[in-house]
C-alpha cells in the first residue's frame, strides 16, 4: 500500500488544478505540499538582486526561474525557509552542453578566491575557508558544501559523457544514476525530478524513474568525496557528519542557462 501511495503522489504532482505550472491543486494542498515558487516573482527565495553589490545570476522567464549564463556573479539560489526530512519535486531544463543541480542539506556557502596560477579548484577553497571574508565581491564564485541532484545536457555536457556520477539524476560524485541515458530528456526539454531525504536515506527520481537509491553517509558513496577533498578536510567533514541538518535548498547556478519550474516541497 505503501508503495503504491508514493506512485499515486508522483503522478498527482507537477500541475496544478488548471493543469498549469507553478500552482497547487486541492488535493496538494490537503497533502501538505507547499509551493516554493510562483511562477511571477523571488517570494520564497533569497533575492540576490536585493544584495549589494546585486547579483546577476538569476531572473523570472517565461514562468520560471532562469539561471543566467555565465552572469558577473554566480552564486546558487537559496530558499528562505530550512527542511530536513522533505519530498521535492521540480521541472528543469538546460541549455546544450549545460551543467546544474539542486543542493539540499547544505552545510556551508561562500565565494571562492580567485585561483592562483596552476591552482586546482580545491587548493583555492582551502585557501578561502584559511582567509574567509564576508565582503561580497564583486564578481566571483559562489560555493555550496551540500548534496546534489546533478543536471546536464548527458549527450554533449563534456564532464557527463566522461564520468558516471556526473550525469542527469546522479548524487553528485557520490552515486552515478542507474539509468541516465533512458531517463533523461534532451538539452532543451524539460525534465520532471524527485528528491526524497529522510534521515540520510536519499532517491533521485528522474521522469517517473528511480535512479539513485543511498544512504548520504554509506562508504562506497563518501569514497569520491574523500578522494576530492582530501586537501580540504574541513569540507569533506561537513559533508560526512552533516552538523546542520535543517537547511535551505538551492537551485544551482554553474555558469550555463538553466530553467526551473513547478518547485514544490513537503516535509
Amino acid at each position: 500500500m505503501k508503495k503504491y501511495w508514493i506512485g499515486a503522489t508522483a503522478l498527482l504532482i507537477g500541475v496544478g488544478a488548471s493543469g498549469a505550472p507553478n500552482t497547487l491543486s486541492s488535493e496538494e494542498k490537503s497533502a501538505g505540499w507547499i509551493l516554493l515558487f510562483d511562477g511571477k516573482s523571488m517570494k520564497g527565495w533569497v533575492d540576490p538582486h536585493k544584495k549589494t553589490p546585486p547579483g546577476d545570476a538569476w531572473s523570472i522567464e517565461d514562468g520560471c526561474l532562469k539561471a543566467t549564463s555565465k552572469p558577473r556573479i554566480r552564486e546558487d539560489l537559496f530558499t528562505t525557509r530550512t527542511f530536513r526530512d522533505f519530498e521535492l519535486v521540480f521541472d528543469w531544463r538546460i541549455a546544450p552542453a549545460g551543467n546544474s543541480g539542486v543542493k539540499y542539506r547544505i552545510q556551508d556557502h561562500f565565494f571562492v578566491l580567485p585561483p592562483e596560477p596552476k591552482e586546482k579548484f580545491e587548493a583555492s577553497v582551502q585557501r578561502t575557508l584559511q582567509y574567509r571574508t564576508k565582503v561580497r565581491p564583486g564578481k566571483g564564485d559562489d560555493y555550496v558544501v551540500g548534496f546534489e541532484d546533478q543536471m546536464t545536457d548527458d549527450e554533449a555536457n563534456p564532464d557527463a559523457k566522461i564520468n558516471p556520477k556526473h550525469t542527469a539524476g546522479a548524487l553528485y560524485d557520490m552515486v552515478a544514476s542507474t539509468t541516465p541515458a533512458a531517463a533523461a530528456h534532451p538539452a532543451g526539454a524539460f525534465n520532471h525530478s524527485r528528491i526524497l531525504l529522510r534521515g540520510n536515506h536519499v532517491e533521485h527520481w528522474l521522469n517517473g524513474a528511480k535512479i539513485v537509491d543511498s544512504s548520504l553517509d554509506a562508504a562506497d558513496a563518501m569514497a569520491g568525496i574523500e578522494k576530492r577533498w582530501s586537501i580540504v578536510p574541513v569540507v569533506y567533514g561537513m559533508l560526512l557528519k552533516q552538523p546542520k541538518k535543517d537547511c535551505p535548498i538551492s537551485l544551482q547556478n554553474h555558469g550555463d542557462a538553466a530553467w526551473f519550474r513547478d518547485i514544490k516541497v513537503r516535509r
